[in-house]
């Protein structure tokens, strides 16, 4: 298993990190994150880090790309390919086994399928060509250079203008892009009825506000993070945030962000099955079983 990696996905409150530090403990793994939200300090309530689980049969299992940068700091899916890449390579220098585990469709997708990405400078010149021109045309410019990966760059004009800056920069550096190292890819994800994730995301959100979400939410817009920032995160930082603006009732946070969590788990497995038409092989674990009974099915299809 020397240049294999293993990927564990699966929508919202399907117990990935469990499993993947089950599997960890097992076969001597360590765990990469692929949750674009993970990545930040502080952000861990809202988030759903539950670091607990990476403490497992008395033993802590290695996790890599949490809380690697500020919540005030961008952060991208070219940075997170190259922080991927440092942290695989660390792992199996090693001799361990690297499992990546998350939600975050555009992140795996971009490890699984070898996405070219590549970054760029902000170029104010480049940018100054751009203004007279609509953003039906910017979108249309964008779309010229093939099937777009992130399709949030085109929601509004400051990421279609950046998202355009990368691509033409890439095209007149080549040697810009990131490469992945030769990787055998074994995908699993984690499936439940529909019925039963909106069950355990309405749980899991009732145990995060009795947990202090809220209050987190509260501590980051004290120590300077804007709410405009952290609305920008979506989901519980989006809604909390207005709640402490007095921009809705606690009653209306809670049914809006449920509205929005269940969506969001359908949009995971709507971009999950794009990536099997797209030839990733994806073998679905059956999510009702034990965790040690998933670990004892990914083991068996290994």
């Amino acid at each position: 298993m020397s240049n294999t990696l293993i990927t564990i996905l699966g929508p919202t409150a399907t117990g990935k990190t469990a499993l993947a530090a089950e599997v960890a403990y097992r076969i001597g793994g360590e765990v990469i994150s692929a949750d674009s939200r993970q990545v930040f300090r502080g952000m861990d309530v809202g988030t759903g880090k539950d670091l607990a689980d990476y403490d497992i049969h008395g033993t802590h299992i290695p996790y890599h790309l949490i809380d690697i940068c500020s919540p005030r700091e961008e952060y991208s899916a070219y940075r997170f390919v190259n922080d991927f890449k440092q942290a695989y390579l660390d792992i199996t220098a090693r001799g361990r086994v690297p499992i990546l585990c998350g939600g975050t469709g555009l992140y795996v997708d971009a490890v699984v399928r070898g996405y070219r990405l590549s970054d760029a400078p902000v170029d104010p010149l480049y940018r100054a060509t751009l203004e007279s021109s609509s953003d039906e045309e910017l979108t249309a410019r964008l779309a010229s250079y093939g099937p777009l990966h992130n399709h949030t760059d085109t929601e509004t004009r400051e990421r279609l203008v950046r998202a355009l800056e990368i691509q033409e920069y890439a095209l007149a550096h080549p040697d810009s892009y990131t490469r992945l190292p030769d990787m055998q890819h074994r995908v699993f994800g984690i499936w439940l009825e529909r019925q039963v994730i909106i069950e355990r995301i309405e749980r899991r959100l009732r145990a995060r506000l009795d947990e202090g979400m809220t209050d987190e939410v509260q501590r980051l817009l004290d120590e300077g993070v804007p709410a405009e920032r952290l609305m920008r995160f979506g989901l519980e930082y989006r809604h909390v945030t207005r709640f402490l603006l007095g921009q809705c009732t606690e009653d209306e946070m809670f049914r809006d962000l449920f509205t929005d969590i269940r969506r969001f788990a359908k949009r995971q497995m709507t971009w999950f099955r794009r990536m099997e038409r797209n030839g990733v092989a994806i073998h679905w674990l059956d999510g009702t079983l034990p965790t040690a009974a998933r670990a004892d099915q990914l083991q068996k299809a290994l």
